[in-house]
């Protein structure tokens, strides 16, 4: 296989700019996972809490099954 000197030079500096184009699309995909992430844990704190079940007494502490 003959290769000439332009033809490898040409070849080496496509495939590194394809490099920097991949690059640039993980960086914008890790920020956008990164505001995404925000805006979930903003929506996750907006969810009213739960109140708590009953520990002790006899209402709510016992559920009475049949199978």
């Amino acid at each position: 296989m003959d290769m000439s000197v332009e033809s490898a030079v040409s070849t080496a500096l496509a495939m590194q700019s394809m490099k920097v184009a991949q690059d640039a699309q993980m960086l914008v995909l890790k920020r956008s996972l990164d505001s995404q992430v925000a805006a979930l844990g903003g929506l996750i704190q907006a969810i009213p809490q739960m109140p708590q079940l009953a520990t002790q007494g006899t209402l709510g502490t016992n559920v009475n099954t049949f199978a």
